[in-house]
Parts: structure tokens; sequence; C-alpha cells
């Protein structure tokens, strides 16, 4: 009895302890369980969250609880559970999830080592009782939206190894709390709004840090030598940034670091002999800078660096001889610096080069020789140097190469039919050399080409038929050779021709009116050759044309009644012909034509009713044989003629006047009764009701009215034409002033296209300074777009009228830049995802009573994929597509940046800027260096005075942040947040230091005498 006894006691005990014990766990997991769904029910969209996290329940179904009856948090969605069913791991990553974690109670979780919330969109600050979860090992909150500053709180997390707060809206400094972290691994901050110096404190972390990651951010000072301790670091990020001073000379303890990214700061001074110490590194970052002096022939040492990137510095010297010791080069760039002497030898000698860029230095000699068998490459930039060779000895068969450009050196010897085997060649420049020999019909073979420039050689021969298969190739300038022959009739299987380049050759024959196919084209020149014959009509073919010159040549003829539809014309030159007759009247309708020579022909009769004519000079009419009309150089069109006939016109009136007379009322009366009972009226119109209803009215009925108030679109109320339709004033019943563009008729593929684009994204736009469009109509014959009214007219119609660009003075012209900046501010950062225009220009920036901007014609703009590369056909306005896109169709927004920078300096100009771009961008030595040459004061518009006081700081500061948007490395150019962010500063700006007439364009791009708004 009394061992029975004990035995029950003993088993008493054990069972209330394990009871007890069971209890305590099913009461914490109650508490994280009671936790997890409060912060549930706290989150914005919650039906998602209900979807989502629908196993997230306090009452149990079946699948969710112990054999005891309790709640089992190890099948909830994203919860892991440690071996006493407590919360070990929380994993919602990429979950759409909306919110804040203001009621997230870290304290219910004691046992959690993993949190990552990756990839959602919640809001807010960090709670600084995030570090009630001391157990915490990995934090991942990146790719949110989370604002303030970094909880000084978190550096309280002792066994934290891995922080992930990167891509983000943070802002503040860095605490000095950082230097806590004693178990930290990896620390990723990139890409947040994070300020301040980078604190010293980073130095005294333990030994453990492998990966830091400061980059896209604002921090300011230099890089501080402490982080020389970090001794184990394996890779360090801190590109895009402020940072100013030199690099210190600790980098040199880094032995282990394979990867470093300092790139796009204002680091200055030279580059440190001690980085020859790192021995391990694999990829030096270091462009974008204003480093001087030479490249440290320590760098030789490091045997295992396959990218080197120091292009866009102020680097000087020759490559020292010890580079030749780097074998494995994946990338070699060193372009826009002062660098001299030879290129490197053994650059491709390990057979894994891809890119090799030099371009924009002074380097003279041959090519490397390693590059001849190199067939790893894909791009390679070496223009704007003093190379020299024979190019058909020098260089090999390439079957990756995509982007060739050799322009602007020395090199001689003829072309290779080698050149056909490069089967993935988009872009080959080879212009501005001394090339001869005849052009090779292997090009043709080159079935991915989209740019051949051989311009400027001593090419001869005819131009190959076999160059009509390159049905990708949109820019063709074989300009200034010896060409001769006839262009032949295949150039009009080039369907996405945009660019045709063949003056000043020695071409002969008619002019092909194949060239009527290639419907794209943008620019023709064929001046200076022999071409004869009359102008082909086909040419009126070509809607999209804007510049054509056929000067210089044995034309003869009238010119064809076709050039009316050449409506996006700008440029017009058909000087020293032999062209005849009268200038057709119907040349009236080319309202966008700006300049025009007609001189030395045999043109005779009145000048179109166009301002291009009536405001022309001398000399671009002169030497013809009579011609007459509202023009200061010529003569008022004489009457004398028509007296001399009166006699004859009165018999001829007399005899059959009664009878004309009376043809002419039966015609109108019955053309009267036709137009009635045919009165167009949109059968198929569907229309965008919500839009019109703000007028009260059915957008059927809204359309009629359009249609009878434009008397079925009548030429006299177009006030513009473009690619893709015109746009009419119209006058509605209510007194509302509209803006309709009618798209081209017969459903053209490119009308149809642009309609839908702007349909499509229009429709969702709300921004102040982008056009705003009441609705639309698609009917088989017409469809068409409904605008406010812009009473300004386009800035480019402005700027080219002397009395209104006066009346445009300064403070108005930075505000028309800022309202520009604004609204792509908003299609790149506020619309998700981003929109790209892709055709900013002077001529698509309309302009209301308060010349306030708005950015119009969407047609050609495309919706950015951020998960891929958005490769596209080419498009926007010539003279204002970016460089880059000379060679790649891939669109991304720093193409839109850059035709921002060419509108604002035309804002600032009062012209297009063409002859300053070309003159910074084809420099011998680099952008910056040419920027040195030219005074702010040469830069802006002469008709006004100089700007002085605040304005004057103003346009200084706009100076500069067009030249960073005109920036040939797409790089190397801010985004349109930066650029809004700049010039809506509400602070005063200062006043010039300086007299305007004192300071170059260089000191607007060089960091230490920036002008700062």
């Amino acid at each position: 009895m009394f061992c029975s006894s004990s035995s029950t006691a003993t088993n008493l005990y054990t069972s209330s302890k394990t009871s007890r014990g069971t209890s305590g766990r099913e009461e914490r997991v109650e508490v994280e369980a009671k936790a997890l769904v409060k912060w549930k029910e706290s989150l914005d969209n919650q039906t998602h969250v209900s979807d989502i996290l629908s196993s997230w329940k306090l009452f149990p179904s079946s699948s969710n609880i112990t054999r005891r009856g309790n709640i089992s948090l190890c099948q909830w969605f994203g919860i892991t559970c440690n071996e006493f069913g407590s919360v070990l791991y929380i994993n919602l990553e990429s979950r759409n999830l909306k919110g804040t974690l203001q009621n997230f109670n870290f304290s219910s979780f004691p046992y959690i080592e993993s949190f990552t919330l990756y990839n959602n969109s919640l809001y807010g600050t960090i709670p600084p009782q995030i570090s009630n979860i001391s157990r915490l090992v990995y934090l991942d909150l990146s790719s949110n939206q989370l604002s303030g500053n970094i909880p000084v709180e978190i550096f309280l997390l002792q066994n934290l190894s891995v922080l992930y707060l990167d891509g983000n809206n943070l802002n503040g400094s860095i605490p000095h709390e950082v230097g806590m972290l004693r178990s930290i691994e990896e620390i990723f901050f990139r890409n947040n709004s994070l300020s301040g110096p980078i604190p010293t404190s980073l130095g005294i972390i333990t030994s453990n840090l492998t990966y830091i990651d400061l980059s896209r951010n604002k921090f300011s000072g230099s890089i501080p030598q402490e982080i020389g301790k970090l001794k184990n670091l394996n890779q360090l990020y801190m590109e895009r940034n402020n940072l100013t001073g030199s690099i210190p000379m600790s980098i040199g303890n880094f032995t282990n670091l394979i990867l470093i990214n300092l790139a796009f700061n204002q680091i200055s001074g030279s580059i440190p002999h001690e980085i020859g110490f790192l021995e391990s590194i694999q990829e030096l970052y270091l462009y974008g800078n204003h480093l001087t002096g030479s490249i440290p022939a320590s760098i030789g040492k490091l045997k295992s660096l396959v990218a080197l990137l120091l292009f866009d510095n102020n680097l000087t010297g020759t490559i020292p001889l010890e580079m030749n010791n780097l074998i494995h080069f994946d990338s070699l760039q060193l372009d826009n610096n002062f660098l001299h002497g030879s290129l490197p030898d053994n650059i491709c000698l390990g057979g894994k080069l891809r890119w090799f860029s030099a371009a924009y230095n002074q380097f003279e000699g041959q090519l490397p020789k390693s590059m001849r068998n190199c067939t790893s490459l894909q791009s390679v930039y070496l223009d704007g140097n003093r190379l020299a060779g024979n190019i058909s000895e020098e260089l090999g068969i390439y079957p990756n190469l995509k982007f060739m450009k050799l322009s602007r050196n020395n090199f001689f010897g003829e072309l290779s039919g080698n050149w056909g085997e490069c089967r993935n060649l988009t872009a080959l420049s080879i212009s501005d050399n001394r090339i001869s020999g005849r052009l090779i019909p292997e090009l043709g073979n080159a079935a991915q080409l989209r740019k051949l420039d051989l311009s400027s050689n001593l090419l001869a021969g005819k131009i190959p038929k076999e160059l009509g298969r390159l049905k990708f190739l949109f820019f063709l300038n074989l300009s200034n050779n010896t060409i001769f022959g006839k262009i032949p009739m295949e150039i009009g299987m080039l369907s996405e021709l945009q660019q045709l380049d063949l003056g000043a050759n020695k071409l002969s024959g008619l002019i092909p009116m194949q060239l009527g196919q290639c419907s794209k084209l943008q620019l023709l020149n064929l001046k200076n050759n022999s071409f004869s014959g009359t102008v082909p009509f086909q040419i009126g073919k070509l809607q999209s044309l804007r510049d054509l010159d056929l000067s210089m040549n044995l034309l003869i003829g009238e010119l064809p009644m076709e050039f009316r539809n050449l409506r996006m014309l700008e440029t017009l030159n058909l000087s020293h012909n032999n062209l005849s007759g009268k200038i057709p009247s119907v040349l009236d309708d080319m309202i966008s034509l700006t300049f025009v020579d007609v001189s030395y022909n045999q043109l005779e009769g009145p000048l179109p009713n166009l301002k291009a004519f009536i405001e022309a000079p001398e000399l671009a009419l002169e030497n013809n044989k009579g011609l007459c009309g509202n023009n200061t150089s010529l003569k008022p069109c004489s009457t004398s003629k028509e007296n001399s006939n009166k006699v004859v016109l009165s018999l001829i009136v007399s005899v059959s006047g009664t009878l004309f007379l009376l043809f002419a009322i039966f015609g109108v009366l019955f053309i009267r009764q036709k137009i009635k009972k045919n009165k167009f009226v949109p059968r198929e119109t569907q229309v965008f009701q919500t839009f019109f209803a703000a007028w009260r009215h059915d957008g059927k009925k809204v359309y009629e009215e359009i249609v009878e108030a434009t008397e079925n679109f009548d030429s006299k109320y177009c006030i513009g034409v473009g690619g893709n339709g015109s746009v009419y004033k119209t006058l509605l019943s209510n007194g509302q002033v509209i803006a309709v563009k009618n798209f081209h008729e017969n459903g053209q593929a490119a009308s149809q296209q642009a309609f839908k684009s702007e349909t499509s994204l229009l429709t969702g736009l709300r921004h102040r300074n982008i056009i705003k469009l009441y609705g639309f109509c698609s009917h088989r014959k017409h469809s068409s777009l409904v605008y406010e009214f812009m009473e300004n007219g386009s800035f480019v119609q402005i700027l080219n009228d002397y009395g209104k660009a006066i009346d445009l003075e300064w403070t108005k012209r930075v505000n028309v830049i800022r309202g520009l900046a604004n609204a792509m501010y908003y299609l790149h950062h506020e619309c998700f995802p981003a929109i790209i225009h892709r055709d900013i220009s002077s001529k698509n920036v309309l302009l209301d009573s308060e010349y306030e901007a708005h950015i119009s014609k969407f047609g050609s703009a495309i919706i950015c994929d951020p998960e891929s590369s958005n490769w596209t056909s080419s498009a926007g306005t010539f003279g204002y597509v970016a460089p880059e896109l000379d060679c790649t169709m891939e669109i991304n927004k720093k193409s839109d940046v850059y035709n921002f920078g060419v509108v604002t300096m035309e804002a600032l100009l009062g012209k297009h800027p063409g002859d300053l771009i070309s003159y910074l961008s084809s420099s011998s030595s680099s952008f910056a260096a040419a920027a040195s040459e030219i005074l702010l004061m040469d830069v802006l518009d002469p008709r006004l005075p100089l700007p002085t006081m605040q304005v004057a700081a103003q346009v200084a500061s706009i100076v500069e942040i067009a030249l960073a948007c005109l920036h040939p490395i797409p790089q190397s150019r801010p985004t349109m947040k930066q650029v809004s962010d700049k010039l809506s500063t509400t602070t005063p700006l200062p006043s010039l230091s300086r007299p305007i007439h004192t300071i170059t364009l260089k000191q607007l791009i060089d960091p230490p005498s920036r002008i700062t708004s």
C-alpha cells in the first residue's frame, strides 16, 4: 500500500507539472495568435488580406488545431514554429499587404528569429518597439514604402545578422549606434533618401560584416578612414550618393573584397596606390566621379579583376604597362577622360572581354592585338580618339558583337566581308575616318543591323542592293564619300528607315520612287549629288518627313502637288537645281515648315502664303525666274497681265456668264441637298461617356456638333498637323472652345496605334501639366480625340515668333520648364507602372492662357514593364532623340530625361540647341571639357536681356540641370524626381556671386564650383 501510495503521488506530481507546462505554451501560442490577428485586421486591403491570410483565425478549423483542440500557428500561412509551437519565422514576402507596423505587437514574439515582409506596400515608420524581438537574426523590410528615420532601437538587436531596409523612403542619417550591431554580417540601406555622413562607427562593427550597400541615397561628406577596419568585407556599394573627398588609403585593408562600387559621386583626388592591395577584387567601379591623376601602376597586381569601370572622370596620363597583366577582363570602360598613349594589348587574352569602351580620350596607335580574335566581344566604343591602323587587318569576326563605334579616328583600309558574319550586330559606326574601297554587299547579311554610319570617309563604288535586306535598319548615313551610280530600288524595302543621308556623294540617275515606301522616314538628305529628272511625287507619301534636302542636284520640272501631304515637314532645301514652274499653292498646308531654301532654280509666280516663305531671307529665294509675293526681298505679284486680258475675259464672261451662273446656282442647290441627305453622322461612334457627361451631353450629340462646327473638318479650322492626324479649333454652342484631333482616315496602322495609346493612357492620367482629354470617338472613317484648348499653342510656335518670344520672359520660361518637369515626374514616379512618353519636344508642349505647360501627344508613349527590358520600335522627334537610341531600341526613363534636357535648353536658347549638343557630344576630349569653352550667356536667348539677381541664379541652375540631362551616358543623367525636386524648391535662391557673363558651362557641371539652387 505504501509503495502504491508513493507511486501514485509521484505520478500525480509529474502530471501536474506537465499540465502546467503545456498550459503555459498554449497561453503563449494564444498570445501570439491574437497579436497576429490584430495586426492582420489593421491592414488596409481587407478583402485581399482575407484571401491571403485566411488561415489566421482565432477559431481554428479542423486542419488548424492540435489533437488537444488548441490553435496550431504552425499551420498558419507564412508562419514557421519552433518545437514548442511558438512563432520562429514570419515570411510574408510579395503578398501585396498594405498598412503599417504600428499595430504589430513585437513584444508578443519572444522566440522569433526571422521576420520577412519584403516587397509589399507597407507605409509609415518603423516602430521603436521592434527592439523587443531580441532574438531576431534576420530582418527584411525592403521594397516597401516605409518612411521616417531608422529608429535607434533597431541597433539594440544584438543577435541581428542580416538587416534589409532597402527600397523604402527612409530619411535622416544612419544613427551612430549602428556600431552596436556586433553580430551583423549584411547591411542593406540601398535606394532610400538617407543623408548625412557615413558614420565612423561602421568601423567598429564586428569583423563578421561582409556586405554593405548604402547606394542610391543622399549621403554626403567623405568616406571615413575607419571603414578600412572591416577586413572581412566582401562587397561594398556606395554608388549614386553625394560623397566628396578622396578615396581613403585604408581601402587597401580590404584584402577579401571582391567588389567595390563608388560610382556617380563627387569623389575627387587620385586613385590611391593602395588599391593594388585588393588582391581578391573582381569588380571595381569608380566611374562618374571627379578623379584626377593617372591610373596607378599597382592596379596591374589585381590579377582577378574582370570589371574595371573608370569612365566619366578627369583621369590623365597613359595606361600603365602593368595593365597587360590583367587578361581576364569582362568589361573595361575608360571613356570620357583625358587619357593618351596606346591601349593595352592583352585585354582579351583570356577570351572573356564583352564590353570595351575608351571613347572620347586621346588614344593613339593601333587597336589591341588581342582584339582581332576576341570572339566574346559584344560592345566596342572607341570613337573620338586618334587611333589608326588598317581596319580590315585589325578586326576579325565577332559572332556576339552588337555595337561597334569607331568614328572620329584615323583608321584606313577597306571594309571586310567579315562584317556580314557579325549576325548579332545592331549598330556599326565608322564615320569620320579614311576608309576607302567599295561598300560591301556582305553588310546585307548582318540581319539585325539597326544603325549603319559610314559617313565622311573615302568610300567609292555603288550602293549594294543587298542593303535592302536589313529590315530593322532605321538609320543609314553614307554621306560625304565618293559613292556613285544610282540608288537601288531595293531601298524601298527598308520599312523601318527613319533617317537616310546620302548627301555629298556622286550619285546620279533618278531619285527612286520606291523611297515613298519608307513610310517612317523623318530625314531625307540627297544634297550635293547629280540626281536628274523630276522630284518623284511618291515623296509626298512620306508623311513623317521632317527634313528634306534635295539641293545641289540637276533636278528639273515642277514640284509635285503631293508635297501638300508633308505636313510635318520642318526644313525644305531645294536650292541649286533647275526646278521650274510655280511653287504649288497647296504648300500653304505645310504649317510645320520653319526653314525653306529654293534659291538658284527657275521658279516663278507667287510664294505660298506660309510663314517660312514670307520670312525667308533673300538668300533663300534669290536667282529664280520670277518669284513674287509677300516677302520683303521680292516684288509684289503684278496684276498687269490680268489687266491686259480684261477685254478677252469680259467677252468670255458676256457670252458664257449667264449659262455659268445658272449652272452654278443649280450646282449649289444640288450640293446643299446632297449634303443635307448625306450629312456625316458617325453611326459606329463609341464615346467615353464619363468625360462628355461633364457637358451634360451624350457623346454622339457632342461629336455631331463638332462635325457641324468644323464644317466636316474643313482645313480653315485646322491649327496643327502631325504624323497621325490634324488638330482643329472648335467653338461649341455653349461657348466652350476645344481642340479636336482627327486621326488620318482609312485606318492607317500607325494612326490606329496612336489613337489606342492616347485613349488608354490619357483617360487614366490626372495632372495639371498634362493635356486634359474630354472624350474620344472611334468610327470606321474618323477616330477623334477631344482635348482642352491651349490658347497659346505649342512652345515651339512661341519661340519661333519674335514678338511672342519677347513676351515669354525668363520667369515665364522657368515656369514652363518647372511645369514640364512636374508632369514628367508624375509619369515616371507617380504612375505605376511608369509611363515613358518617348516624344517630349517643344512641339508637344502646349501653353495655356497663363503660359503654363501641358504635355500632349501620347501616341508613342509606352508603359514601362519593371520586370523586363522594354524593347520597342524607335519613336520620337528628330533632334530630341537620346543618342543611345541610335544603337539600341531598349527604351527607359533616361531617354525621356534627355528629351527634357533638349527642350529645356531650347527654352533658354530660344531655338533648338542642335549645334550646342553636337559640339558638346562630339568634342575630342569630353563633355565637361567642351563645356569649359562656352559661356553661360552664350546659351541664353539674345532676344531677351540677361537675367539678373535671383532670376539669374534660377536660370543658371536650370542650365546645370539641362546639361546633366543631356549627358551622353544615360546612367549619368538624373531622374525626373531629382530634376523636379530641384526645380520645385521653395527656398529663396541666392543671387549669383559672379557676373553671368563670366560663368562657363563647365562651372555648372563641376560640383566644386556648382551654382546651386
